[in-house]
């Protein structure tokens, strides 16, 4: 074999291996890093309830939630680590109260909503996150105080993107009180429950709408009434940080 030859089998080997590489680059989903998402994963997509509120020009991207809220990407904050489940969303943001007769966003003016469940990896705890969009900061910073002076006035999604019914006294707990907080023209209302409170989540039960396939809550471990508090208020915490961080330079 020629020298010229060497250095041409060389050139080939090398744009072969660089080609690889960018082939084989792991992308969210994967079982096998390169391969791309598999069946089975993309069988486990989460159910999404309504269509997606309009997009403006200030952000266009801000009520996606494959954009921020990736259906196979793991949340993951401290001692804390879900995936999220199904979703609701809209333009009309009455949707996400507990009791739809109720004025309190219509009049602060809601802008659109998106509403998400997550479901702890190796905890039984479920995740509720209601992200809400107004016109400016000022009429946000308003309702956001409505909001905090009415707790449970925001239902509670479930997994299979259906709405919670509010838990009975005996059921709730502090660490259930949901968590209201101000990013820039957006409220975000978390809370956390425990699994064994909605024995039927993800059962397939969502209201009509252009649902997708039904999703279980993932299998956990038993945990102590002691513990369960800390890991109610750690996912709380984690989704309620998870969901605001894109929107605080808004």
């Amino acid at each position: 074999m020629t020298a010229r030859r060497v250095v041409g089998w060389i050139a080939v080997a090398g744009v072969v291996a660089a080609g690889g590489w960018i082939v084989t680059r792991p992308t969210p989903g994967d079982y096998i890093p390169g391969l791309g998402p598999s069946s089975k994963e993309a069988s486990k997509t989460p159910p999404i309830v309504g269509d997606a509120p309009p997009r403006t020009v200030a952000d266009p991207e801000a009520l996606d939630v494959d954009a921020y809220f990736p259906a196979q990407r793991i949340v993951e904050s401290g001692n804390y680590k879900g995936k999220r489940s199904g979703v609701r969303r809209g333009e009309n943001c009455t949707e996400v109260l507990q009791d739809r007769t109720l004025e309190l966003l219509r009049e602060a003016g809601c802008k659109g909503y998106l509403a998400v469940s997550f479901t702890a990896q190796d905890k039984p705890v479920l995740s509720s996150v209601t992200l809400l969009r107004f016109a400016d900061a000022p009429t946000a910073a308003k309702a956001a105080e409505s909001l905090r002076a009415k707790p449970g006035s925001v239902a509670f999604i479930l997994p299979d993107a259906s709405a919670a019914p509010a838990l009975p006294p005996a059921v709730a707990r502090p660490a259930t009180e949901p968590r209201v907080e101000l990013v820039g023209h957006y409220v975000t209302v978390t809370s956390s429950r425990p699994a064994e409170a909605h024995p039927g989540a993800g059962a397939g039960t969502a209201s009509p709408g252009p649902a997708g396939p039904s999703v279980s809550p993932l299998p956990v471990p038993s945990t102590s009434a002691a513990n369960l508090d800390q890991a109610l208020d750690e996912a709380t915490r984690a989704i309620s940080y998870t969901a605001g961080a894109p929107f605080i330079w808004m």
